[in-house]
C-alpha cells in the first residue's frame, strides 16, 4: 500500500530521529557529559576534543543562561580564567625570539611604565620572565576576582600598585626570586604591562596579531570590557549555589592572568600549534626550539605557562581556569596529538569537570590512562 506523502515524512522523520538518537547513546562521552550537567546543575558546557593533531569532536550542550532559551554552540564565548595564562605566555615568548624580551633579565630592564619595587629580596636576585611563566618569581598576589560590569574599573599601573580602585593588594616580591614556587597571577600581570610597553601597543591588539589570528583562534579575544558584538554571544557566569553573576560575568583588567574570552574549539587550536610546534611544524607563533623551553620543567611540574605531567610519549600540558562563573580545563599530550578542552558556565566545586575529562581519557584511550 502507498504511504500518503505526510505520512512517508513523518516516517522518515522518526526514522532519522531514532537514528541520531541511537548514536547519542552510542556516544558514552556525550551520556557522561548530559549526566554530570544534570547532576551537578551545569548549565552550558563548550568541548572539543583532540585527536592526531586535529579537533575530530566539537560540541555545544545545554544553554547559555538558566532562562534555557538560548542553546550553547561551538561559538558560544566562555571566559578562560587562568588559561589566559597559557596563551598570553606565547605572546612574551614570541617577543622574547624577536628579541624585545628576555627570559634571564632582570625585568626592570624592559618595564618602562612601572618598575617592580626593588626590596630586600631583590638585593641579590631578580625578577625574570622565566621565573614569572613559572611562578617562582617571588612575586604576590595569587588571583584576581575581576569586577562588577558596572564598577569603575582601575588602569593597570593601580591594579600593579594596589590602588583603588583595584581590589587586590599591590604586587610585590616578598619572597627570593628563584627559591620556590608559589602560583601567582600578579607575575602575569607585570608580564602585561612588559609587552604593552615594548610594544607600545594595547594588549589585546598584541595578542590578535600574534598569537590568537596565526593559531585560527578567530572567535577569541582578551578585550575587556567586550565589545557589543561579542557580548551577545556569550554565556553567563553562575556561582555554586546556582546564583548567575550579576551582568553575567566580570570585568577583568588583568587580561594575561585572567582576561581571555575562547571557545572550546579554540583553546584546542592553541594546544594543537604547541603540539605542530613541538613536532618541528614552522608557525608564526613560537620555533620549536621556545616550545621545547616551554615544556622544559621549570620548578615542580611547571613549565613556561603550562602545567606538565609525565615523560617522553606521555607529556602532557595542561592549565585550569576560574573566573567569576566560568570554570576551564585545557589538557594535551605534546607528542601524541591527543587533547580535549572542557568550558562551562558555572563555577562547579564537585570535581566534575576532571571526571568528564577522566571519561574522555578512557573512551579515546589516552596512553597513560589505566
Amino acid at each position: 500500500m502507498r504511504i500518503p506523502s505526510r505520512a512517508r515524512l513523518a516516517v522518515l522523520f522518526v526514522t532519522l530521529a531514532g537514528f541520531a538518537l541511537s548514536n547519542a547513546w552510542a556516544d558514552r562521552v556525550d551520556d557522561f557529559i548530559t549526566a554530570q550537567m544534570q547532576e551537578h546543575h551545569i548549565t552550558g558546557l563548550s568541548l572539543a576534543i583532540i585527536e592526531d593533531g586535529k579537533i575530530t569532536k566539537a560540541q555545544g550542550y545545554g544553554f547559555t543562561d538558566k532562562s534555557c532559551k538560548t542553546p550553547v554552540t561551538t561559538a558560544t564565548l566562555f571566559q578562560a580564567g587562568s588559561i589566559s595564562k597559557s596563551v598570553a605566555a606565547l605572546g612574551a615568548l614570541h617577543l622574547i625570539e624577536q628579541g624585545k624580551l628576555s627570559l634571564d633579565e632582570d625585568v626592570n630592564v624592559r618595564l618602562q611604565t612601572w618598575k617592580v619595587p626593588e626590596n630586600e629580596f631583590t638585593k641579590d636576585k631578580k625578577v625574570t620572565l622565566r621565573g614569572i611563566l613559572s611562578h617562582s618569581a617571588g612575586l604576590t598576589v595569587h588571583g584576581f576576582p575581576g569586577y562588577a560590569v558596572d564598577a569603575t574599573l582601575p588602569t593597570l599601573v593601580q591594579v600593579l600598585d594596589g590602588v583603588k580602585p583595584a581590589n587586590t593588594s599591590a604586587i610585590r616580591v616578598d619572597i627570593t626570586p628563584g627559591t620556590k614556587w608559589r602560583y601567582a597571577g600578579g607575575g602575569y600581570t607585570v608580564m602585561q604591562q612588559m609587552v604593552i610597553d615594548v610594544t607600545g601597543k594595547p594588549f589585546p591588539e598584541f595578542m590578535e596579531a600574534t598569537v590568537l589570528k596565526p593559531f585560527g583562534m578567530t572567535a577569541s579575544t582578551y578585550q575587556q570590557p567586550l565589545p557589543k558584538d561579542l557580548a551577545s554571544v556569550t554565556a553567563t557566569g553562575s556561582y555554586p549555589d546556582g546564583r548567575e553573576v550579576k551582568g553575567k560575568w566580570h570585568i577583568y583588567p588583568e587580561m594575561a592572568a585572567a582576561g581571555l574570552w575562547t571557545t572550546a574549539s579554540d583553546l584546542a587550536r592553541c594546544a594543537i600549534g604547541i603540539q605542530q610546534s613541538l613536532a618541528g611544524k614552522t608557525n608564526p607563533v613560537v620555533s620549536q626550539t621556545m616550545t621545547r623551553q616551554m615544556l622544559k620543567h621549570q620548578m615542580g611540574d611547571d613549565g613556561l605557562g603550562v602545567f606538565l605531567e609525565g615523560r617522553g610519549k606521555t607529556l602532557r600540558l595542561s592549565h585550569d581556569g576560574r573566573d567569576e562563573g566560568f570554570d576551564a580545563s585545557m589538557t594535551a599530550y605534546a607528542e601524541t596529538g591527543k587533547g580535549a578542552v572542557i568550558m562551562i558556565n558555572a563555577n562547579e566545586n564537585s570535581g566534575a569537570v576532571k571526571r568528564m575529562m577522566d571519561q574522555i581519557a578512557k573512551e579515546y584511550r589516552w596512553l597513560d590512562h589505566p
